[in-house]
């Protein structure tokens, strides 16, 4: 009987340390993250995230052909890229991307939202 017992505290103890007790779960401040985190949210350019974005379309003057070019700007898919990948892009110095915004997000923030884009569905 004192077997059973100390067993069943046990299992009790981990499956209380493995439930995520916290105000709002990571995933759903990753939500939050995604739709606004800092005035801009990714979901205005990146949709559902699954899939690239049309954000817009212009035309600009090619000197070659000397003929307007129809261009895009596109925002790619989010879904499938690594931790590793992710982290770069958003940390990364934005005269490579003028159309990313820089957001000066924490680590923790970083993961909510990294956890929440590869769980969307």
């Amino acid at each position: 009987m004192k077997f059973i017992s100390f067993v069943l505290v046990i299992t009790s103890f981990i499956f209380a340390n493995s439930l995520d007790n916290s105000f709002i779960t990571r995933f759903e401040y990753g939500a939050m993250l995604y739709e606004n985190p800092r005035g801009v949210g990714c979901i205005k350019c990146h949709g559902k995230g699954n899939k690239p974005v049309i954000i817009a379309k212009y035309k600009e003057f090619d000197k070659k052909t000397k003929k307007l070019v129809e261009k895009k700007i596109v925002a790619p898919a989010i879904n499938n890229v690594s931790f590793e990948v992710f982290l770069d892009k958003l940390r990364s110095d934005k005269t490579e991307s003028k159309v990313m915004p820089t957001y000066f997000m924490t680590n923790e923030e970083l993961k909510s939202l990294y956890y929440y884009i590869k769980n969307i569905k």
